[in-house]
């Protein structure tokens, strides 16, 4: 799925979102850092970003992710409202051999309504897939990625 498909999905009846890519300044990283309280595994060089302002799922935005899985990255389009909540997620690219169970909706709709302040940790507050634990850490760290940059650049509470 390209991103441009997902952020439709994830924000279904909405008008035409506008659609922005900022890069990933040393400032950003240093401020995602300090919202994350660690290192993320990725760097992006920029964040692709899709800010709607309305339709039946009201405002918010869509940003393109990446975290590590258990070798390589995994790529996440995360909905978050303007309220820093996920709406939901899909998996863009899954790179992995084994884990790819975390792509499917009813592994995923688990955060909806997390926030910065929820671990999204397996065992915590989400139900790990047999298999797939280190593919549940990164689809966890990607959402409160995801959170973070839009916090970081002042477009969610």
């Amino acid at each position: 799925m390209q991103a441009e498909d997902a952020a439709r999905q994830l924000f279904p009846g909405s008008p035409p979102p506008q659609e922005r890519t900022v890069p990933a300044t040393d400032a950003l990283r240093a401020k995602v850092r300090a919202l994350l309280g660690r290192t993320p595994t990725v760097w992006e060089s920029a964040y692709h970003i899709f800010a709607f302002t309305g339709g039946e799922r009201g405002p918010g935005f869509v940003i393109v992710v990446e975290e590590i899985g258990k070798h390589r990255p995994i790529t996440y389009a995360v909905a978050v409202g303007a309220d820093g909540k996920v709406r939901d997620l899909v998996v863009l690219v899954y790179r992995e051999a084994y884990g790819g169970e975390v792509r499917y909706p009813r592994f995923l709709k688990q955060y909806a309504g997390k926030t910065l302040a929820d671990p999204m940790l397996a065992y915590r507050d989400i139900k790990n897939i047999s298999g797939a634990t280190l593919s549940v850490e990164a689809t966890g760290r990607a959402a409160r990625k995801a959170i973070a940059v839009l916090k970081a650049l002042g477009e969610v509470t």
